[in-house]
């Protein structure tokens, strides 16, 4: 089907809170990515107290912030989002979550005191704090729609995150510590919905992403899947490829 003159609706969850790391780049390549096709994206901040209504976005994005905005997210999430959020990703709307937002789409996260931060169950996964952080180059082996692909990043977390059976990681570790560091998994996926460590921002050197993001959103807007245009991604291959030979390279030493 085409996607002639459609705009895609974004809702940024949190973009005063959960905007650390320069992770709000990846709206950024979303926008230029439909740009060069000749599409739309709107953009809308929903924060705190700010209600989500079913049915008006078709791509939800979620990033990282500190312990202590996290902890305030965490409260509104589930005092006056989670039902909407839930509802909207099971009528087909996609979303990306990364980091601290990755931790909050699933069950919830313990602190090492002990506390609890709960989450909004989009993604099947549980997190509890770790002694140490998780930090450094990361380098995937990654899965979506039955296409394989690597994916690199920059990972920085105290968060131990485990899946449950409703989530598949993301993919498999290559070169870094992942979820745990121990079980070889990076990241989670349930439907439409991807979770991740990887900063960087993620989007820009691994556009499969963006573009897979891109597709399910335009499914969700137009009822039917998309072909993409295709793109030059010769710099974004490039930029791949250099942090994959970073990464390696280290692991070298």
């Amino acid at each position: 089907m085409s996607a002639a003159a459609v705009t895609l609706r974004l809702g940024h969850l949190y973009p005063g809170e959960m905007n650390i790391y320069a992770d709000r780049g990846n709206i950024a390549v979303l926008e230029r990515r439909l740009a060069w096709r000749g599409l739309g994206l709107e953009v809308t901040g929903i924060g705190i107290g700010d209600p989500i209504v079913a049915g008006a976005h078709d791509l939800f994005y979620l990033g990282g912030g500190q312990d202590r905005d996290q902890a305030v997210v965490a409260e509104d999430l589930a005092r006056t989002k989670a039902g909407a959020l839930r509802e909207a990703v099971a009528g087909g709307a996609a979303g990306l979550c990364v980091c601290g937002g990755f931790q909050l789409a699933g069950h919830g996260y313990t602190g090492t005191d002990g506390s609890r931060m709960p989450g909004v169950g989009i993604l099947d996964l549980d997190t509890v704090a770790g002694p140490t952080r998780l930090i450094g180059n990361l380098v995937i082996e990654a899965e979506l729609d039955g296409e394989r692909r690597s994916v690199v990043g920059f990972e920085n977390h105290a968060g131990r995150t485990r899946l449950g059976p409703g989530s598949r990681p993301l993919g498999r570790v290559v070169q870094g510590h992942g979820n745990n560091g121990e079980d070889g998994l990076e990241g989670g996926v349930t439907g439409r919905v991807i979770g991740t460590y990887l900063h960087g921002p993620l989007l820009p050197k691994n556009p499969w992403i963006a573009d897979t993001l891109i597709g399910w959103a335009l499914e969700h807007r137009t009822g039917a899947p998309v072909a993409l245009a295709p793109l030059d991604d010769t710099m974004e291959e490039e930029a791949h490829a250099a942090a994959v030979a970073r990464a390696t390279r280290r692991r070298g030493r």
